[in-house]
């Protein structure tokens, strides 16, 4: 994993947390990283992740377009 290192400016109100989750999120929904991934990114657990991505305005089916979702219950 790579390290990044960000100049956030002051008027934005979130600590670094706050930051990191609206990062990983982000990512997340995009379809660039797994949920575990984002969790680590985070640093803390997937199911906490999972648990705190309401709170960022997102869920784990973020992800998923309809289309997929219809395929994985017709697989399952």
């Amino acid at each position: 994993m790579r390290s990044l290192n960000l100049l956030v400016p002051d008027q934005i109100d979130l600590n670094d947390y706050d930051l990191k989750m609206a990062m990983a999120v982000k990512l997340y929904e995009t379809g660039k990283i797994s949920v575990g991934q984002a969790a680590e990114i985070v640093g803390i657990s997937k199911k906490a992740f999972i648990e705190v991505m309401g709170h960022y305005g997102s869920s784990l089916l973020a992800g998923y377009s309809t289309a997929d979702l219809v395929n994985d219950l017709a697989n399952a």
